[in-house]
């Protein structure tokens, strides 16, 4: 993504919105929060305040950049909005988060709405997991 991309999204070109889009595009972790967004721009030297991080994330999703995920027992994570449809699964004892796609899930969802009478516009799946116990 660019500036171009921002422009094209209704939105200004700002130094925040630039550096903010730039964490979010480098970052080996795919899911961030506002804070880890905030601590890598503080380490790097950046004056950007957390409210402005919290402010942009917004706008970016309002605007189709970012998609917000609200995982249980944790606060929002944000990821960039420019992949494939995938789902989640996350760890209830490290909080990692795992994408993974799978037809077969993706054809029965389609399947079991079309059978109640509905079309899927859109949908979110996420397995909460925990480390499998070794005997």
């Amino acid at each position: 993504m660019d500036n171009q991309d921002l422009r094209k999204a209704g939105l200004k070109v700002t130094l925040p919105r630039v550096k903010i889009l730039q964490q979010l595009e480098s970052s080996k972790d795919r899911h961030l929060s506002a804070e880890d967004i905030y601590k890598a721009l503080m380490d790097a030297g950046e004056d950007v305040g957390l409210a402005t991080v919290y402010r942009v994330l917004t706008q970016f999703e309002q605007a189709g950049i970012v998609l917000r995920h609200n995982f249980e027992g944790g606060s929002a994570v944000f990821e960039l909005a420019d992949e494939e449809h995938h789902d989640h699964m996350v760890c209830l004892e490290t909080g990692e988060v795992v994408e993974f796609m799978d037809a077969e899930i993706e054809k029965r969802q389609q399947m079991i709405a079309e059978k109640h009478g509905f079309d899927i516009v859109d949908h979110s799946l996420v397995l909460y997991v925990k480390p499998k116990q070794k005997k």
